[in-house]
């Protein structure tokens, strides 16, 4: 939300520097994200003044361009060449002086130097309206009034006036602080506590408007009072559309808002200035001149203002025409004939109090996260419909013309009065932590509007303003008074109480960091999806049991309506999120739980995801070919994720299943440290992925198991020569390289350091058909001697024998 210091000014006595007031805002719980220095013309005319043309003649080496002298009040004449037709002498003009800087229409900033046009010196330019900012006319240059007096500077004659905005970060509890007053209220108080200021804040005056005739009757009924408590509106005839005043389009658009006509911007001034939406219909397109606030059958149809058909659920609070029709939906988005258009001459103005909840349903169904919208879900004021009703009326009357031709309708059949809390003194001074003296909350109470209704030695009752809905406890009522006391006059506290405990091995955060350090040490990137999914993804891409989901009541989006029950399918979305933006080349990891439904209760498990995709490298004279990641890639990282933890011992399984074209499986006999391969192209397919996508899943609760249970050795190295020798052994294919390797270990036992398959060999002409050649390493090393060829000999044929007989492995010589 942008708030705009000018506009504060309007409503408050201000007197500290921007930066201050950005800093109190801060400490009084709007905290100001961000601070601009906003110019209704760009550059502020700074460097431009007002000069007298002394002399003007034709330039001796140009016929279109014209040689002056300019008195701007500095005491010596300026020499300027002039190309503009119209410049004459006797004019008073606009000249920008050398060193002045000024922007083109595309905002290109260039700066007037003194130089030579065509052999004449030029000290300085006289300026069109386009060269300022002031217009778009370049046919000639600004010909000033005679009785403007020579040196006035321009933006003290145009009464240019600089804006600091500044960018809230509004919570959603700040129902009160959504609208300049609302902000100027809070910034009064806090400045009257701590600053000696008077904290009066002056509310529009709204009192001068008065109903001219009754020629545009209308009939309203509110048949929903608890969607819509209060419904207030008024028919304004005779009308003119046009564009708004340059006052109200530098407000608005200091804080963003795009000025489109003088109605519209009426309406979106007067939701910023006092926090009510309204709406203008065009009262000449109300059927039977009715207006009906109710709720329309499920899966009717509704064209929204931007034309798309929207299907309205039983609890879209609806304004309907006479007809039934919908023309908006209460509070959120307008109908495609609801508003006011060029031709308009006669409105319908809309000052309503919808309930929080039901627009926030509506809103999130639909997408439509409107400013409306966002008001009306923190909880607007039900009693500054009026008010907001007719100033806005009465800005309508001054800038668009036209007369009140209605009586004011308010529908208002349970008033909303202010909530009463019950505080106790003991409590403040408790979650303060200082003692504050009861005078100084009483005054801080009435700083911020808050009357005490009733009062004991212990403690008091306050009525909470209308426009502060989130405070309804005690606590709330506290939260309040410390914000404007001031959070910095609390003071630390000198001592510092800690106690004992016991930390858990291995820390499960240390173990994290960790691991998170060296993936993104090795090239990769945390992401963090969300939890929620879609149970849509479980029925057709990735089908799991419907009774193992969780489902939540997601209010907020429906579509995310389970706890995903797996990790892979929020790596596919945030692949695809990447892809479709052109970054192809990933390396992911993620830390996460997942959830599913057992007999009694609901599982959650930790898991450290990963996925690879794309190119291993980005382009590079170091790598000119294409290398894409491949299993050999994710097999790679994984194993160091576990040789990084100090788990090097595990078996190996092949697997293949629903979620892996191919794959392994790391696991302690039936305790699963990791699952990992490539994704089944339909998968991927299924979530608009167009790559090849490898995914390892670690049960990161196993892998804490494991890490507990391990033991660390170490030793000293070796201070004698390792063995290298190699056999190549044809062999039947269902044979595995884990087979070979297992008989090894158990034959060879201490002597054997290492084995590698380095090569695979397949030709059934050669070697036979059903046949393959593993090419393996063994590397032998005793730590007490110097190993013998007779030695090494003695182990590879106990070896040889062994692949012989049990593995029928024919040795290749």
């Amino acid at each position: 939300m942008n708030i705009s210091l000018n506009w504060l000014k309007e409503y408050t006595d201000i007197s500290l520097a921007p930066e201050k007031v950005g800093e109190v805002l801060t400490e009084i719980g709007l905290e100001v994200e961000g601070e601009e220095v906003v110019e209704s013309i760009k550059g502020g005319l700074e460097g431009i003044v007002v000069g007298y043309v002394k002399e003007c003649g034709k330039h001796p080496n140009a016929d279109k361009l014209s040689l002056t002298k300019v008195d701007v009040g500095s005491g010596e004449d300026l020499q300027i060449v002039c190309g503009a037709p119209n410049v004459a002498q006797g004019q008073k003009v606009l000249v920008a002086t050398i060193g002045t800087t000024l922007y083109s229409p595309e905002g290109e900033a260039w700066k007037i130097k003194k130089g030579k046009i065509r052999g004449e010196e030029s000290q300085g330019m006289i300026c069109a309206e386009d060269e300022l900012g002031l217009g778009n006319d370049h046919s000639g240059i600004i010909v000033l009034p005679g009785d403007v007096e020579v040196g006035t500077l321009a933006k003290d004659y145009y009464q240019i006036e600089n804006d600091y905005v500044y960018e809230i970060g509004l919570t959603p509890n700040r129902s009160d602080a959504t609208c300049h007053i609302g902000v100027a209220k809070d910034l009064a108080a806090a400045l009257k506590i701590n600053y000696e200021h008077s904290g009066k804040v002056e509310m529009p005056n709204v009192e001068d408007l008065k109903v001219d005739n009754h020629d545009l009757p209308i009939d309203v009924s509110v048949e929903n009072t608890e969607a819509c408590p209060r419904y207030a509106g008024v028919c304004i005839k005779g009308v003119t559309i046009k564009p708004s005043p340059d006052w109200l389009k530098n407000k608005l658009e200091a804080i963003g808002v795009r000025s489109i006509s003088n109605i519209v911007d009426i309406t979106n001034f007067i939701l910023h200035e006092l926090g009510q939406p309204l709406h203008a219909f065009d009262y000449d397109q109300i059927t039977d001149k009715k207006v009906i606030v109710k709720t329309l059958n499920e899966g009717s149809k509704f064209l929204s203002l931007d034309e798309q058909e929207r299907t309205l659920q039983a609890n879209d609070l609806m304004i309907c025409d006479g007809a039934s029709k919908g023309m908006c939906i209460g509070g959120v988005f307008g109908g495609i004939k609801s508003g006011v258009t060029d031709g308009t001459t006669n409105i319908f103005l809309e000052s309503a109090h919808f309930d929080a909840e039901w627009i926030r349903k509506t809103s999130m169904h639909h997408n439509l996260r409107t400013d409306a919208a966002k008001v009306f879900e923190k909880g607007s004021d039900p009693n500054i419909c009026l008010i907001a009703l007719k100033r806005a009326a009465l800005l309508i009357k001054e800038l668009a013309g036209g007369e009140i031709a209605s009586d004011i309708i308010d529908i208002y059949p349970t008033t909303i009065t202010p909530k009463e809390v019950l505080v106790k003194y003991a409590n403040v001074n408790r979650l303060i932590g200082v003692e504050i003296p009861v005078a100084k909350i009483k005054e801080i109470l009435a700083a911020l509007e808050m009357d005490i209704v009733a009062e004991t030695a212990e403690s008091f009752t306050v009525a909470v303003p209308t426009n502060k809905k989130d405070v309804t406890r005690e606590a709330d009522v506290i939260e309040e008074i410390i914000r404007i006391y001031g959070f910095n006059k609390v003071p630390i506290p000198y001592q510092i109480k800690s106690a004992m405990s016991n930390a858990p091995y291995p820390d499960p955060s240390k173990v994290r960091n960790q691991v998170a350090d060296f993936l993104t040490a090795n090239g990769c990137y945390e992401m963090m999806a969300v939890s929620l999914s879609r149970s849509a993804y479980y029925q057709e891409i990735l089908p799991i049991p419907a009774e193992k989901l969780v489902y939540v009541n997601n209010t907020s989006n429906r579509d995310l309506d389970i706890m995903r029950p797996e990790m892979l399918m929020s790596g596919l979305e945030a692949i695809a999120h990447n892809q479709n933006r052109q970054q192809t080349d990933l390396s992911l990891y993620e830390f996460g739980k997942s959830y599913q439904t057992i007999e009694d209760g609901i599982d959650e498990y930790w898991h450290l995801s990963l996925f690879l995709t794309g190119q291993r490298h980005s382009e590079s004279w170091i790598y000119p070919e294409k290398n894409k990641v491949s299993f050999f890639s994710l097999k790679a990282l994984v194993a160091n994720v576990l040789r990084r933890l100090g788990l090097n011992q595990y078996q190996e399984t092949a697997i293949t299943n629903d979620v892996w074209t191919y794959g392994m499986k790391y696991h302690r006999g039936k305790q699963v440290l990791v699952e990992f391969g490539k994704v089944q192209t339909k998968l991927a397919k299924g979530m608009d992925v167009k790559q090849e996508v490898f995914y390892a899943d670690f049960n990161w609760d196993n892998v804490l198991k494991a890490i507990r249970k391990n033991k660390v050795s170490y030793s000293e190295i070796s201070k004698y020569p390792s063995v290298r020798r190699d056999l190549a052994l044809v062999l039947e294919k269902n044979v595995t390289f884990n087979d070979i390797k297992a008989i090894a270990t158990k034959t060879a036992k201490k002597l054997l350091q290492q084995i590698n398959l380095f090569d695979v060999y397949e030709n059934a002409e050669q070697l036979g058909e059903g046949k393959k050649s593993y090419a393996v390493s063994f590397v032998f090393e005793d730590d007490t001697k110097t190993l013998k060829d007779k030695d090494i000999e003695k182990v590879m044929n106990k070896l040889i024998a062994d692949y012989e007989n049990k593995l029928g492995a024919i040795i290749r010589r």
